[in-house]
């Protein structure tokens, strides 16, 4: 490869965050060869803004989705390296050329970045999942799968394996597509130095509502592709038994209610313990980023509140996954 990097951003009405994204990106001069946005039908101020940068703008006739605009993107570029990320993302100052440095040679490895523990956003939630994927996606050097918003991969391996699927769930495009990677032979590494800042803007109701979307959808794809129990990235083993463990937790707590009994509350401590255990990477995750007191109460959302939004999504994805089956067979 000669080391031409082709950034491809898709957006969609994304007006609040496009202008910074793409000034982060074109902060790096040196390090780029083009940079591509592909809108997706927006109706927002985002071409306007997008016309201010030295960027080039495509424009899809038909709102399609995210994967057909990364799709269109790479089929449009002209460097030999695809960077993918998105509209809310700011590329770090030297993401492009560790990653540059980090492709050369890897022809048949795609390369995967992560988000900076630390978002662009400076309120509880927002840090609390930025820190939780930032140590859900880099904790396996070899990783399940490679997130969109740091993906890198050669122009002509993208094509060659069909890109993102443009007909499938509105989310997790980018799962679908490492897991048929993989299934070719190709590699997925991860280089937890190519970062990204993401900006969440979230407040409780909105992480709640992300864990609970994110979590329906992967429940879907997991039971097709019948892997519910993999350690995945962020839908890892220890997420799952986090649920697991607030659900019996609550199961007890309920029935020494009812049954007017202590005796349902003794096995709650051993399990928080061995939660707390099983979690010990995230924890320490969350005290390194933000100090003992962030890490108390991201322990105590993660362990107490966060577990209800995974528990719903999982319930609701089940219950489409096996009604879609039903019907199928009908």
């Amino acid at each position: 490869m000669s080391g031409r990097i082709s950034v491809i951003i898709p957006n969609y009405n994304g007006a609040k965050t496009i202008g910074q994204c793409l000034g982060a990106v074109f902060a790096l001069k040196s390090d780029l060869h083009e940079v591509i946005v592909v809108d997706d039908c927006s109706d927002d101020d985002s071409v306007g803004i997008i016309n201010k940068f030295p960027c080039r703008l495509i424009r899809l006739d038909t709102r399609s989705g995210a994967a057909r605009a990364r799709n269109e993107g790479a089929r449009q570029s002209s460097g030999d390296i695809l960077f993918f990320t998105d509209a809310d993302c700011l590329v770090m100052a030297d993401t492009l050329r560790i990653a540059l440095r980090t492709m050369t040679g890897s022809e048949q490895t795609v390369i995967g970045g992560t988000y900076s523990p630390l978002p662009y956003d400076k309120d509880f939630f927002s840090i609390f999942q930025s820190i939780f994927i930032n140590y859900s996606e880099t904790k396996n050097p070899e990783p399940d799968y490679i997130a969109s918003h740091g993906l890198l991969i050669g122009r002509e391996l993208f094509l060659r394996s069909g890109g993102f699927p443009e007909v499938f769930l509105p989310i997790i495009e980018d799962v679908e597509f490492s897991h048929r990677l993989k299934r070719s032979g190709i590699r997925l590494v991860m280089n937890p130095d190519i970062q990204v800042t993401h900006i969440f803007n979230f407040d409780l109701k909105r992480s709640l509502r992300n864990a609970y979307k994110k979590t329906r959808y992967w429940t879907i794809y997991s039971l097709r592709n019948k892997d519910l129990t993999k350690d995945s990235g962020t839908a890892s083993l220890g997420l799952k038994m986090n649920v697991i463990f607030w659900a019996m937790t609550v199961l007890l707590a309920t029935l020494s209610l009812l049954g007017k009994s202590s005796l349902f509350l003794i096995p709650i401590p051993p399990i928080i313990l061995l939660n707390l255990i099983l979690n010990r990477g995230l924890i320490k995750a969350f005290h390194k980023a933000k100090g003992i007191s962030f890490a108390v109460a991201a322990v105590l959302y993660y362990s107490l509140i966060y577990p209800a939004a995974i528990a719903c999504g999982g319930l609701a994805g089940a219950a489409a996954y096996y009604t879609s089956a039903r019907g199928g067979k009908d």
